[in-house]
């Protein structure tokens, strides 16, 4: 059974830093390509980025430059880390096996001004 535990959301201020973490079970986070998405408060999805197999990360032109995704293979974690933060990143934060309707909890992040 494929389950994916986000954590490492929070308050933070604008120009600051958080470190999201996907931990997964059920499947290896190497083998399969990763993505994180997030869930304004206008109730728009979008597509952060994604990490592929072979290791090469995607971003989203709103977040490039910022945002790094990577894993760590023998925590079979997938993490975000997030820079120079603004308050249009506020949203909840969720992973997701891609291409699949498997997803964590989701982990908010609100970014004050």
């Amino acid at each position: 059974q494929v389950q994916l535990v986000e954590s490492g959301g929070g308050l933070v201020q604008t120009g600051g830093s958080l470190r999201l973490s996907c931990a997964a079970s059920g499947i290896r986070i190497s083998a399969n390509t990763m993505a994180w998405y997030r869930h304004t408060p206008g109730n728009q999805r979008e597509l952060v980025g994604s990490l592929t197999s072979g290791g090469a990360p995607t971003y989203a032109d709103s977040v490039k430059g910022r945002f790094t995704i990577y894993r760590d293979n023998t925590q079979n974690t997938m993490y975000l880390q997030m820079n120079n933060l603004k308050p249009d990143d506020t949203a909840v934060y969720y992973c997701n096996l891609q291409f699949s309707n498997y997803w964590g909890q989701g982990t908010q992040v609100t970014v004050s001004s």
